[in-house]
């Protein structure tokens, strides 16, 4: 059985450790919601907050303090400070700090699934699981000392050497989404404060309690004040950090819409810019698959989390003769799914995040019969959509979307599967390839060379072979084409170390006396 913690009773040994009258690592459960800046929590100055909910009875557990400009500022001005000193450490101590970091956020894995249960509404398996993603996150990071080794040329010329070195750009900034409360902030901040950069936070304000646990956790690790700031709120701190002068780069996960802004008025603003936006994700289903697997598959993938991860399966793409074996074996399955609040160890699936989200979710089900589709499973019908104030839907299953209906244009961004049938590979793959998102994809075929020729056909920056949710390893790097990312670099891993530092090269040569003269001509090298 999976432990469940309440996070008003969770550890609070973090106080000890800060100091004398330092609050308790939950002392912010059933009180506002704080800033983190210089190593403390600040309440901030506009005045402004906003209410965070518990999804799971529709109640405000909680509210949270909106940042000013000036609380940014503050932010900013104590990553700046901490800076200098962070960039001098040695790479031995940052790994030491990242390996303690990596431990404390294991030991307390369950009080921060807490958070996430308790404010996104995820069940704890859910939970836990996005934090063992992110903790890959932080065990790549332990490698820095590896990861940013340069290059080195000798006797490029006569008596002159070159060489590359990977340097840190100073304070960078992640804007992250609500439904990843954990684990996002991770895959940032893991490989920016390694690489020796100071971190500006601005989690979701619909569940940020979590970027104050890890920042407790990061500070006991032992890295220093300044070097980890959280501001949290809305607008107005997202567009100070877009445009404040001081910090070199942003990262970003959420909408297409929201990417596109953040990049654009980023880059305007001398930046560098990676912006993760929506997805579409298609699931193409060949004949000769496993039923029973691709059913599985398709459950698993398209209703985990509640249908709100940027790589659920959206749509199943169900080629030639595949659709009506494989409909009838998930239908099957979805009576079996529990869906219930995170306090109950047997819920597979909790609540959306809000109420306005989850009747946004549920609209596109009218729209799709409307518009000629065939809703097979209505989620409206369960017992805790009118029976609970909680934010809840069942699971739904469309059948015969087309690509002109809403609820395929759409990222519903809920427990909402939808199935187009298309009558060849070809087909199939062309639906994928003009959809405007590539975050991910998958195939399951029991045939090697059709698999191998989806994964060099498919316009699609994640690729899954009888794997329905394919986010990489975190020795690799996350990212989809189109419009799914804006920028150049793909999120974490090795492209992640890139994105958070930039290269210097030197040439050099010592001198020997008796060999320097003037000369006024292009240096060369022969």
């Amino acid at each position: 059985m999976t432990q469940v913690v309440d996070p008003s009773a969770a550890r609070s040994g973090a106080a000890d450790a800060a100091g004398p009258g330092a609050p308790g690592r939950d002392a912010a459960a059933a009180a506002a919601v704080d800033h983190w800046i210089a190593g403390r929590r600040v309440p901030g100055t506009s005045g402004r907050t906003g209410p965070v909910f518990d999804p799971a009875t529709g109640r405000v557990a909680r509210e949270v303090h909106f940042a000013a400009e000036a609380d940014v500022d503050a932010a900013v001005a104590a990553a700046k400070a901490a800076f200098p000193g962070w960039r001098a450490t040695s790479l031995s101590k940052r790994t030491e700090v990242m390996f303690r970091t990596r431990n404390l956020v294991e030991a307390h894995r369950h009080e921060l699934a807490a958070h996430l249960t308790a404010e996104h509404g995820k069940v704890p398996s859910d939970a836990l699981g996005e934090i063992a993603r992110g903790l890959e996150n932080l065990e790549f990071a332990t490698g820095v000392a590896h990861l940013l080794k340069g290059g080195f040329s000798e006797q490029v010329s006569g008596g002159i050497d070159v060489y590359q070195i990977r340097q840190p750009l100073g304070v960078v900034a992640g804007i992250t989404p609500f439904n990843f409360p954990a684990m996002v902030p991770m895959w940032m901040f893991a490989t920016a404060i390694a690489c020796g950069n100071a971190f500006v936070l601005k989690p979701s304000e619909k569940d940020p309690s979590a970027s104050l646990y890890l920042a407790e956790l990061l500070k006991e690790a032992g890295v220093p004040d300044g070097v980890f700031n959280v501001v949290q709120g809305d607008k107005v701190a997202v567009d100070r950090i877009l445009e404040h002068p001081d910090i070199a780069a942003v990262s970003f996960v959420g909408s297409t819409p929201i990417a596109r802004y953040i990049y654009e008025t980023g880059t305007r603003h001398g930046k560098r810019v990676q912006a993760l936006g929506g997805a579409k994700n298609h699931m193409l289903v060949l004949p000769d698959a496993d039923v029973n697997m691709a059913a599985d598959a398709a459950v698993s993938a398209g209703y985990g989390s509640s249908g709100e991860r940027c790589m659920a399966i959206a749509t199943i793409v169900a080629v030639g003769a595949s659709a009506d074996p494989l409909i009838a074996a998930i239908r099957e399955r979805l009576p079996k799914i529990k869906v219930g609040p995170g306090t109950d160890p047997a819920a597979e699936m909790g609540p959306l995040v809000t109420k306005q989200h989850r009747d946004k979710v549920a609209s596109y089900l009218d729209s799709a019969a409307a518009q000629g589709a065939t809703v097979v499973a209505d989620g409206r019908e369960h017992p805790l959509y009118e029976g609970s104030d909680g934010f809840f839907l069942g699971v739904s299953l469309i059948d015969r979307v087309t690509p002109d209906m809403d609820c395929y244009r759409d990222e519903i961004f809920g427990p909402v599967l939808t199935v187009t049938r298309a009558e060849t590979y070809a087909d199939a793959v062309q639906l994928i390839n003009d959809n405007p998102y590539g975050n991910g994809t998958a195939i399951f075929t029991r045939d090697g060379g059709a698999a191998r020729q989806f994964q060099f056909d498919v316009n699609v920056g994640m690729v899954g072979i009888n794997i329905p949710v394919p986010v990489p390893v975190a020795y690799y790097s996350f990212g989809g084409w189109k419009a799914s990312l804006f920028g150049d670099l793909h999120m974490y891993g090795p492209e992640g170390i890139q994105f958070y530092t930039r290269a210097k090269v030197v040439t050099a040569r010592w001198p020997d006396p008796g060999t320097s003269k003037v000369d006024l001509g292009f240096p060369r090298t022969r």
